[in-house]
């Protein structure tokens, strides 16, 4: 199939997937060599125009870095572990789609930080508010205000521990809210798996809940609910 590209016998990179799904292909980066990922960011940039790696070590991201600039613009996240390279006549084209991530502690961080990105490479505005968690719940009053303001979408709530806020937040939104639990957390229940059963035993109906740690998920399903009220919402100012 012409969508499909096969590189030296260990991937095949499937460029048509935004047009199918509204969701680009990622590179995941975890258990892959080094040398196995640059093949794929300049295999991928080269026909798609740019790429987006997920959960890159630090040493491999200097490699790539090293090897892939000048001739490619190479961003690199280190909290969230994300590396977006782009060909210099690529740009990202906003959609008009607009979402907000929010992150309990500053531990959530690298989790929040790859959804932004995410949605961002989905052409995306994101409001973030990061250590807004139940601990000092005054601190969520400013963000819920500012989600209001901005005509949000979707909200991603990032959250380890017990995992409450998301649950806090479906309950003042008019909106999806994608939960995210992460691996912060200790003892009985720790490594996100009570923060993923509060979540999934929440009482508020509207929050949607993806697995332990998967920002690019959450930020990927936010993303593509505000692309598709955006398209909407060009439509009816078109008169379609």
């Amino acid at each position: 199939m012409d969508h499909l590209k096969h590189i030296e016998g260990f991937a095949r990179l499937d460029f048509d997937r935004h047009k199918r799904t509204g969701i680009p292909e990622s590179i995941l980066a975890e258990g892959k060599t080094t040398e196995q990922i640059i093949s794929l960011v300049r295999c991928f940039t080269q026909k798609a125009g740019y790429s987006l790696t997920t959960r890159i070590r630090v040493e491999a991201a200097r490699v790539v870095q090293q090897q892939l600039q000048p001739d490619l613009k190479i961003v690199y996240n280190e909290t969230g572990r994300t590396l977006v390279a782009q060909r210099a006549e690529h740009t990202f084209e906003p959609t008009g789609g607009k979402i907000a991530v929010l992150a309990a502690g500053t531990s959530d961080l690298p989790v929040a930080e790859e959804a932004r990105v995410t949605a961002e490479v989905m052409g995306c505005e994101v409001m973030t508010a990061y250590d807004v968690g139940v601990a000092g719940i005054h601190r969520l009053l400013k963000p819920l205000e500012q989600i209001h303001e901005l005509g949000v979408s979707a909200v991603v709530v990032v959250a380890g521990m017990e995992g409450a806020l998301p649950t806090v937040v479906r309950g003042l939104v008019p909106i999806p809210v994608i939960g995210v639990p992460t691996s912060v957390g200790y003892g009985y229940g720790g490594k996100g798996e009570a923060a993923l059963m509060t979540m999934l035993q929440s009482c508020a109906p509207g929050l949607t809940v993806v697995n332990i740690d998967n920002g690019f998920g959450a930020g990927a399903t936010a993303a593509l609910i505000a692309n598709c009220v955006a398209a909407a919402h060009a439509g009816r100012k078109n008169g379609e």
